[in-house]
């Protein structure tokens, strides 16, 4: 159990953006003897493992020697909420230099507020290479002191009060010249960049037992990691006739709409790519698809002993008690009996407990890549995730065990 989550923790670490996310799982992938595939060769579909990288996004499929059968997907996403680094990002203000940036998605904003926070992402260079960077702690978005701010709610603005800290004026800091050091190139070499806000601090397992886990960016790293366990785990002995997929799509925090987003083509371009080098026609890749099935994974919410009414009164998961199975009666979730009684049929043969979230009725929920992936593709799908506290703070907080049960319960669905 130790070496496990030490390994979550890391992963974490090694992931501070969608993008490092992405290479992150691929290359763990080639290292267990997937194939990098280039989008821009002939699509393989040889007996084995394959993993393709677009963007911020992984996808990866794992064929058997006899294909018979249809897709099993695991779904996932690789982006968490933050501040996006804007085009011009280098300002002044009363002799402080500041980072110009954008929120991300939904992040609780006072969290973020007095932290050390790195830069982290993908740079383009002027001859259009590719770069990772992660710069370490480097900025900061400092609070007011209470002594000047009496008013009783803390509202910040979203334009004024956010942008982060990089230097005194006089320092004569760009952030051009920054980015160069941290990747060993000229400032002039530097094209264009996405680059996101993350917290410095590394995770930690804490707490009376040391049940819980602490960090930046578990939804959704927290599914991304379980779902790659689950595959290396899956494929080892694999004996079925199912093609196994693992989607970590990117930009579901803002909509999933883009090239790498689960409503854009990537998912199915994998699919209809890998059932046309099988020799699949377009009635047998439909047929393939009526035998496929997806599980969306993503972090559910466990009740909040200080905001008990926030909650269901009757639907109360809990950190600690296992993976939950998230239901919404207006699909925001794309659980239905039946994919609900397929997935809760691989928790019983992993012999992993499961609970199940509904919404409070005046609180409306969120949604997740798994109703946009039934639409696309009329694929059976399931929205499941561990229970997590603290959902789009800087850091939050889940169960050491539910991320050891949610593996088992994915490879179960995967090769049962």
């Amino acid at each position: 159990m130790e070496n496990s989550i030490a390994d979550f923790i890391d992963f974490i670490e090694q992931s501070p953006s969608s993008y490092h996310a992405a290479e992150n799982v691929a290359s763990r992938l080639e290292e267990a003897g997937f194939d990098r595939v280039d989008e821009t060769q002939q699509w393989p579909a040889t007996p084995g493992g394959h993993v393709m990288v677009r963007g911020g996004a992984v996808m990866a499929w794992f064929v058997p020697e006899n294909f018979t059968g249809g897709f099993k997907i695991i779904g996932s996403h690789t982006d968490s909420p933050g501040f996006m680094v804007k085009p011009n990002p280098d300002f002044h203000n009363v002799g402080w230099s500041q980072l110009a940036v954008e929120v991300y998605g939904g992040p609780i904003l006072h969290t973020w507020f007095d932290r050390e926070l790195k830069l982290a992402g993908q740079v383009v260079l002027k001859d259009g290479t590719r770069r990772l960077v992660d710069t370490g702690a480097l900025v900061r978005i400092p609070n007011l002191a209470i002594h000047l701010y009496r008013e009783k709610n803390f509202d910040p603005d979203r334009q004024v009060h956010v942008q982060p800290i990089v230097a005194l004026e006089e320092d004569e800091v760009s952030f051009a010249q920054v980015l160069a050091e941290n990747l060993n190139v000229d400032a002039a070499e530097i094209s264009s960049y996405n680059l996101v806000t993350v917290d410095a601090q590394r995770g930690e397992v804490f707490g009376a037992g040391h049940k819980f886990v602490a960090a930046g960016r578990m939804d959704n790293l927290s599914s991304v990691w379980a779902s790659l366990k689950a595959m290396l785990a899956a494929v080892e002995n694999y004996s079925g006739n199912d093609v196994l997929v693992l989607s970590a799509f990117d930009h579901e925090e803002v909509g999933s709409s883009s090239r790498y987003g689960a409503a854009g083509p990537i998912l199915e371009d994998v699919l209809t790519r890998t059932a046309g080098a099988l020799g699949k026609n377009q009635e047998e890749r439909r047929q393939i698809y009526a035998r496929s099935s997806c599980v969306s994974a993503d972090a559910a919410h466990s009740v909040h002993p200080n905001y008990v009414g926030k909650h269901d009164p009757t639907h109360h998961p809990l950190i600690g008690k296992g993976p939950v199975t998230k239901i919404n009666a207006n699909q925001r979730y794309a659980s239905d009996a039946a994919s609900i009684h397929l997935w809760e049929s691989a928790c019983e043969r992993a012999n992993v407990p499961v609970q199940r979230f509904v919404g409070n009725n005046a609180v409306p929920c969120g949604s997740t890549i798994g109703p946009i992936t039934a639409t696309r593709l009329g694929i059976d799908t399931v929205d499941v995730g561990v229970p997590l506290l603290s959902m789009h703070s800087a850091r939050e907080l889940v169960g050491v065990q539910d991320q050891l049960w949610m593996i088992d319960a994915l490879e179960a669905y995967l090769v049962g």
